[in-house]
């Protein structure tokens, strides 16, 4: 308790200090050229440094699951450089968000917007203030009542549009938060089997033959994109598949090894790695918009999912859940993603070809998504990425 203590006036202190340096305000990407993706620069810097560059606390967005895994990433790269600034950022966001008494001002309705919650999980642990922890309880309180399939999968989010529809993106935006909350705070025991139970069940009915993951199911079937038969979306989009994959190694990490659904976890991920290796584009080592239809001439190679395979291949192969022929595998969407990075005239980072957020849809709509430069999706798998595998 006295170090915790120790920790907490130490870190607000550092935070206090790093918080009076000002930040320039948000700039249009600059334009340059492909960067060459040298092992001795600190990519992860580069891109932090640019995205503080580019947008203060204030400017970077509102609570929203994509600027939630941004964040992660920055504190990913704060942990190994300890660096004070990137802290302070992170926590000057959150604070806009939650009030001295833990309040804040969150439906969460949906799964999507839980996913940033990991943010207050890691402020408490950075600082020790109680009012993280009490905001975070209200997540968990939220899923008390939150509405569930039959066989208790967790909706996509709590409207009519949405009801009765599990979403592949949704397992990241709750359950790493979940096994976190338990680790933080006690009573992992029953975090850590709702996040092994959501796993499970999704698992089971959007994972098909081919070890891919469709987008999403409709347990009503009455949804214009679910099959009449199976309840599934037509298509494998590649970064709600990436969700999934993040979600499985983050989890299966947590969970202790007599979990007793944890075999079933490491079945599908071997199943799934073994379907994103065959379907790795061979001339760049990323993966396509839509993951099984890569021969197409209007498909094209995706950096935010690309960044998610290779991170979960990586850690999948050096936590002993995958061969570790899945570490050559991972190099080469590491080698690939690093590609479509480059650097303007000015300095900072930009990362391309990027999906914008996307709803379930058909072949045609996937492959007409805006493709777009330093989207939160992608800086934030990158970053998740990058620190897993650099150094390779």
């Amino acid at each position: 308790m006295r170090r915790r203590r120790l920790r907490a006036a130490l870190t607000t202190l550092a935070l206090a200090a790093a918080t009076l340096v000002a930040l320039p305000a948000a700039a249009p990407p600059p334009t340059g050229p492909f960067a060459d993706p040298r092992p001795d620069r600190d990519w992860s810097v580069a891109v932090v440094d640019s995205t503080m560059a580019r947008y203060t606390p204030s400017t970077i967005g509102g609570w929203s699951y994509p600027v939630g895994l941004y964040l992660y990433g920055q504190y990913l790269t704060y942990r190994r450089t300890h660096d004070a600034r990137y802290l302070a950022y992170i926590k000057s966001y959150v604070d806009r968000f939650v009030g001295e008494d833990g309040s804040i001002g969150q439906s969460f309705n949906s799964l999507d917007s839980m996913q940033a919650g990991r943010l207050l999980v890691i402020l408490h642990h950075e600082t020790g203030e109680a009012r993280y922890r009490t905001a975070a309880r209200k997540i968990l309180d939220r899923l008390a009542t939150y509405p569930r399939t039959e066989d208790g999968g967790f909706w996509h989010a709590d409207t009519a549009s949405r009801a009765h529809q599990l979403w592949a993106d949704g397992v990241y935006m709750v359950n790493p938060f979940l096994v976190e909350y338990g680790e933080e705070f006690g009573g992992s025991g029953g975090t850590d089997a709702e996040a092994v139970r959501q796993l499970a069940v999704y698992g089971g009915h959007l994972q098909v033959a081919n070890g891919l993951l469709r987008h999403a199911y409709d347990e009503s079937r009455s949804v214009s994109w679910a099959d009449p038969e199976t309840g599934l979306a037509p298509e494998h989009w590649c970064r709600a598949v990436g969700w999934y994959s993040m979600a499985l190694v983050d989890v299966l990490d947590a969970v202790p090894e007599d979990q007793p659904r944890r075999p079933r976890l490491l079945a599908i991920l071997r199943k799934l790695a073994a379907g994103l290796e065959k379907y790795q584009d061979p001339a760049t080592g990323r993966w396509f918009q839509v993951i099984d239809k890569g021969g197409r001439s209007d498909n094209w190679t995706e950096t935010s999912c690309s960044s998610m395979f290779t991170y979960a291949l990586s850690r999948g192969a050096q936590q002993g859940y995958l061969d570790q022929h899945f570490r050559a595998v991972a190099h080469r969407g590491y080698q690939g993603v690093l590609a479509r990075l480059s650097v303007g005239s000015d300095g900072r980072t930009d990362l391309a070809d990027i999906s914008i957020g996307t709803n379930v849809g058909d072949y045609a709509y996937y492959v007409a998504r805006t493709r777009a430069t330093n989207d939160f999706h992608g800086l934030g798998a990158f970053l998740i990425m990058n620190e897993q595998l650099r150094g390779d």
